[in-house]
């Protein structure tokens, strides 16, 4: 009786133990998420400042720094793949990204194509000469002048859409900074670009730029994925979005890049 007394003792414990181990194990997973939690690819734009820039290899700006608050909110994971922002539509409709968050207006034409999140900044275009140019001041000024522009961009579109009105004719260019340099070097008379990013760069680099007249549009911003795909992050950016603006997040957010 005593040895089959001590065999259920020790099989009791056995159980016990075994218990134990299952317990902690369940626990780990749902603290780390474990394998559960999901990884987008992110279409950015790294010309881009103060919205997308690289700095010492790290990726920074408004947008990265919005994303990842909003990734880390809402639980899934995210891996950048930085490209030309003319690539980034292309590369959604390929399937080659899950998700583009790059200073992107919202505007019916790629609404077409993608679907875009709740806005998250106002921004809008400005015209932007030397800082020595007395002479343009309004679109009236450009009648045989070059206008440089970024392809792919609102400020491209809206160029094109204008080019016989106002009588110029449109540079387009691949990345923020040779648009700058054109503009700097007088090969071409202005550039449209969004005001916040000019400023920033203004203000940061010390361009010999200057912004002119009232702002051109009022475009607003959004975070876009493949029309009719990926509804499930969409409502997860949405919620993020709008956690992070009741905590005062997205506000530090912004400060940390935009003066007031």
């Amino acid at each position: 009786m005593k040895k089959w007394s001590l065999l259920a003792l020790l099989m009791a414990m056995m159980l016990v133990i075994a218990a134990c181990g299952s317990d902690e194990s369940e626990d780990t997973t749902s603290e780390d998420g474990g394998s559960d939690a999901k990884t987008y690819k992110v279409g950015i734009d790294t010309t881009y400042p103060p919205f997308e820039f690289e700095v010492d290899g790290e990726y920074t700006g408004i947008d990265i720094d919005l994303i990842t608050a909003i990734a880390e909110n809402q639980g899934f994971e995210i891996e950048f793949s930085p490209m030309d922002f003319g690539g980034i539509i292309p590369a959604l409709q390929a399937d080659q990204l899950d998700v583009a968050i790059a200073g992107m207006s919202i505007t019916d034409e790629r609404k077409a194509v993608v679907d875009f999140s709740d806005p998250y900044f106002d921004a809008g275009l400005s015209l932007v000469v030397a800082e020595d140019n007395s002479e343009i001041t309004s679109l009236d000024d450009l009648e045989g002048k070059t206008v440089a522009v970024k392809s792919g961009t609102t400020g491209a579109q809206f160029a094109r859409d204008n080019e016989a009105e106002y009588g110029y004719t449109v540079a387009q260019f691949e990345d923020s900074p040779s648009m700058f340099q054109e503009v700097s070097n007088g090969n071409a008379a202005v550039l449209l670009e969004d005001y916040p990013v000019i400023a920033y760069a203004i203000a940061e680099s010390g361009l010999s730029l200057k912004t002119v007249g009232d702002r051109l549009t009022g475009d607003q911003y959004g975070i876009a994925v493949l029309k009719g795909e990926n509804a499930e992050v969409l409502e997860q950016i949405n919620a993020g979005l709008q956690e992070l603006r009741d905590s005062g997040k997205y506000d530090e957010i912004l400060a940390k890049y935009i003066a007031e």
